[in-house]
């Protein structure tokens, strides 16, 4: 019997908007995959091929996400382990083993290991990692598209003096970490001055 083995991996725990994204794939020895590397480490175009590449090859892959309420409903961790659980959930094949990036895993049906940094050493949790960043990118800069005001197709979402400075502006929209100290912080300033 094969011993299948996931990956999995989170993105987008640190940024004051959006979703947190997270993927689990089962990678295929039969049609192994140039390249893969923790996805923070890797140019936007490779990041993008290299999805593609895991869409098409991988014995199977699951994308899953946690909402901005969630976040602000449950804190950051426990909607990033939620995420994890939804990918893994989504998987079309049941893995034996769940390999998980960080130092903490998701209640899985599966046993599961963390592995710190875990995306620059098992290529499958590398390729979660590739999932999951593209797949949130993807959605930053569809909410971009109608929020064109924020900029996120530029920083997609993350602490940057860009972000501070248009929330700012133009305030917290509804795809915003409310929890997050610097929107909190913000909504908090302006409560006063009202």
């Amino acid at each position: 019997m094969i011993h299948l083995v996931c990956g999995v991996d989170e993105a987008g725990r640190g940024p004051l908007a959006g979703p947190v994204y997270a993927a689990a794939v089962i990678l295929n020895p039969a049609q192994p995959i140039e390249g893969l590397a923790d996805s923070k480490k890797l140019p936007e175009r490779k990041r993008e091929y290299l999805a593609l590449e895991i869409r098409e090859r991988a014995l199977a892959f699951g994308i899953a996400w946690a909402s901005v309420e969630e976040i602000d409903s449950i804190n950051i961790l426990q909607a990033t382990l939620l995420a994890m659980r939804r990918a893994v959930e989504a998987l079309s094949v049941q893995p034996n083993e769940a390999l998980i990036d960080g130092n903490r895993c998701p209640l899985l049906a599966m046993p599961a290991r963390a592995i710190i940094r875990g995306d620059a050493t098992e290529p499958a949790i590398s390729a979660a990692s590739i999932l999951a960043k593209t797949a949130r990118d993807a959605e930053m800069r569809c909410i971009h598209e109608a929020f064109p005001q924020y900029a996120l197709d530029r920083h997609k979402g993350y602490d940057t003096a860009l972000h501070r400075a248009a929330l700012r502006l133009h305030g917290p929209a509804f795809f915003h970490r409310k929890s997050f100290a610097p929107v909190r912080e913000l909504l908090a300033s302006w409560k006063n001055e009202a």
